[in-house]
């Protein structure tokens, strides 16, 4: 999704992933030539050819999300960032380092093991001789899915910031309080190897949840009546409010629906259904790890209809277009786009920041 939202102007030298699942997805779009399939610390400089404007890495969430076991950058996936950045330094050995690069990851990732993850990505990024800033970007402000995500955005210290692309300050709209927490907590090389990087507000959202949603779904059924009902008994009154309120609104209502545990008033943790009728999808999650699938509900009149999100669906909700070609198994569909980056924000970033930076 990273290529797809940098867009034709770009050219790709090389790609690389673990899971020969995604890849074949990759494979199926963009062509395998480029792509090989193995663990980034296997990889050599000779694996890559060239030398590349932009390297960028979207490494592994799951030590640094909030569903994960805490491990941050010492996990066996979310650690995966390291061996990149040894293969980076290896290049500028060669003289072949690139010249922008962007690590992509929730937005644990600030305050992951009390802030030191990021810390040592400061110290990495300075010590290599890069200036570099970050920014949140929640896809929100670009499609009807709440995704925020963290950015970090790095630049050859050889090359000149054009002036229009820096601010003294942050900017709340792109830096949020977390964020400059995260700053103050860099070493003194670090910060002052920093940049607050500035890019223009985004227009405003034109979309809605239901203009992704599907007449005619394929990969997902329907749900029985029984199994509507089995999921409007997890939810609180607050949430079958919201359900009844929709019934005498007048119009066919498309909600976004997630399962979650909860603690009870007992201090038992008990499964609960919740709705929002927001016109905004809750965020896109792997199938895996104990994260549950998004569902949708439907409420035209007195009639409530429920199902899974289909793979189409959620591809729109990351910004793909109907010509990508998904993998036809759902769960490797889902998990695809659950695990990607939204493709719009990729494209407002290089229109606004990576290009620039590059001259283009």
């Amino acid at each position: 999704m990273a290529r797809a939202g940098l867009g034709e102007a770009w050219h790709c030298l090389f790609a690389n992933d673990n899971d020969a699942k995604k890849a074949a997805s990759y494979a199926a779009n963009w062509g395998a030539v480029h792509l090989k399939i193995a663990d980034v610390g296997s990889l050599t400089t000779a694996d890559l050819p060239g030398r590349a404007d932009l390297a960028w890495a979207s490494f592994p969430c799951q030590d640094l999300s909030l569903a994960g076991a805490g491990a941050g950058l010492n996990g066996k996936r979310s650690g995966t960032l390291w061996p990149f950045w040894r293969l980076l330094q290896t290049l500028a050995s060669a003289g072949r380092a690139p010249s922008v690069v962007v690590l992509e990851n929730v937005c644990g990732a600030l305050t992951s093991h009390g802030g030191q993850d990021f810390v040592a990505i400061g110290a990495a990024l300075a010590a290599g001789g890069y200036r570099f800033g970050a920014l949140v970007m929640d896809a929100v402000r670009f499609l009807p899915q709440s995704r925020p995500r963290l950015f970090i955005v790095a630049v050859d210290r050889k090359r000149t910031i054009p002036e229009v692309l820096t601010s003294a300050a942050p900017d709340p709209l792109w830096h949020p309080s977390r964020l400059a927490t995260a700053h103050d907590g860099l070493s003194r090389q670090a910060k002052a190897a920093w940049v607050w990087w500035r890019i223009p507000e985004p227009p405003p959202r034109s979309s809605t949840f239901s203009d992704s949603i599907e007449d005619h779904p394929r990969g997902v059924a329907w749900h029985t009546a029984a199994e509507t009902r089995r999921l409007l008994s997890l939810m609180t009154p607050l949430h079958r409010r919201k359900i009844e309120l929709a019934k005498t609104s007048g119009r066919r209502t498309v909600g976004a629906i997630y399962k979650r545990t909860r603690i009870d008033e007992s201090g038992a943790g008990v499964q609960r259904a919740e709705v929002r009728f927001d016109g905004i999808s809750g965020c896109l999650r792997t199938p895996a790890g104990g994260s549950s699938r998004q569902s949708i509900l439907v409420v035209d009149g007195r009639e409530v209809r429920s199902r899974l999100l289909s793979p189409r669906e959620a591809a729109r909700l990351m910004g793909l277009p109907d010509s990508y070609q998904l993998p036809a198994n759902y769960n490797e569909a889902y998990h695809l786009a659950g695990d990607g980056v939204a493709v719009p924000v990729v494209r407002f970033l290089a229109e606004h920041l990576l290009e620039p930076l590059l001259g283009a």
